[in-house]
C-alpha cells in the first residue's frame, strides 16, 4: 500500500511539474522584435532598457506627458509593447508620463516569460519611475490590461500608489481555465488576483466590455467584489476584449483622464 501511495504521489508530482511550463506556454504569446517604431507613428517616445532585480535586461518606451504624474502600462499576454504605442500616446495626452513596459521575452527584452518573471519586470518599471524619473509612488498610477491587470494587482499590494486601473482583468488562471476546458482546469494555477486584491491600498478603476468573450465580464465583477474601497466598475457597452479601446473611443480616454485627475491632480 505504501508503494502504491508513493507511486501515486510521484506521478502526481510529475504531472504538476509538466503542467506548469505547459501552462506558461499557453498564457504567454510574445512577439519578438519591434513591429512599430515611435517615429513611424509620429510619437515622441524614448526607447530605454531596464535591469530587473533578477538580472534580466528588459525594454520599455517612455512617453512624456508634461505632467507631474506617471502611469505604468502593463500590457496583455500577446504581441509586444510597440503594438500599444498609440494607446500610450493617447494616455500621455491626458497629462501624464507613460512607461510602456515589455515583459521578458517580448519585443526587445531578454529572457523567457514566466509568472515570477513578469512580476519582477513590473517592479523594475515602477522602480524606474520612482528612482530614475523622480516621480513619487503617490503620484503614480499602475494600469494593467488583461493579463497585465493580474501583474498590476501583484505589484500594487501594499504600495502607496495614486491609483490602479484594471482593464478586462480576471480573478485567476484557474477560474479562466475552468470556463474554457471544464473541470480539468482546476489543475491549472497562477495569477491569483482574487486572493491578492484585498491587500491593495490605492483607489481602483475597473474597465470591462460587456461583450468580452475571452475574459467574461462575470470574472471582472467577481474581482471587483473582492476589491477594497474606493473602487469603481465601468462597463463599456458593446466592447469585447481586443476592441475595448476602439469601441470606447474618446469616452474611454476621458474616463481614465477623470480618474487620473481624481487620484493625482
Amino acid at each position: 500500500m505504501m508503494r502504491v501511495v508513493a507511486t501515486l504521489v510521484a506521478v502526481g508530482g510529475l504531472f504538476l511539474a509538466l503542467l506548469s511550463p505547459l501552462t506558461e506556454r499557453v498564457i504567454f504569446q510574445p512577439t519578438r522584435g519591434v513591429d512599430l517604431e515611435p517615429s513611424q507613428l509620429g510619437i515622441a517616445a524614448e526607447s530605454i532598457f531596464l535591469e530587473t532585480d533578477d538580472g534580466v535586461r528588459i525594454h520599455a518606451y517612455f512617453v512624456p506627458g508634461g505632467g507631474e504624474r506617471a502611469l505604468l502600462y502593463l500590457h496583455g499576454n500577446a504581441g509586444n509593447a510597440s503594438h500599444r504605442l498609440p494607446i500610450a500616446a493617447r494616455l500621455a495626452r491626458l497629462g501624464t508620463d507613460v512607461l510602456l513596459l515589455d515583459y521578458r521575452g517580448y519585443g526587445l527584452s531578454e529572457g523567457r516569460p514566466s509568472e515570477a518573471g513578469v512580476y519582477a519586470d513590473a517592479r523594475a518599471g515602477l522602480a524606474h519611475l520612482v528612482e530614475t524619473r523622480g516621480i513619487p509612488r503617490a503620484r503614480t498610477v499602475v494600469f494593467g490590461s488583461s493579463l497585465g491587470g493580474a501583474v498590476a494587482v501583484e505589484l500594487a499590494q501594499g504600495q502607496p500608489l495614486a491609483g490602479v486601473v484594471l482593464e478586462s482583468t480576471f480573478t485567476s488562471v484557474q477560474d479562466m481555465a475552468r470556463r474554457i476546458i471544464g473541470p480539468i482546469g482546476r489543475w491549472l494555477g497562477g495569477f491569483p488576483s482574487v486572493d491578492r486584491i484585498g491587500r491593495l491600498r490605492a483607489p481602483l478603476l475597473f474597465l470591462h466590455g460587456d461583450r468580452d468573450d475571452i475574459v467574461p465580464i462575470a470574472l471582472g465583477r467577481a474581482l471587483f467584489a473582492a476589491a477594497p474601497e474606493p473602487k469603481t466598475f465601468e462597463v463599456l457597452a458593446g466592447a469585447g476584449h481586443n476592441d475595448i479601446v476602439e469601441v470606447g473611443g474618446a469616452a474611454y480616454f476621458a474616463r481614465i483622464g477623470r480618474f487620473l485627475d481624481e487620484v493625482a491632480p
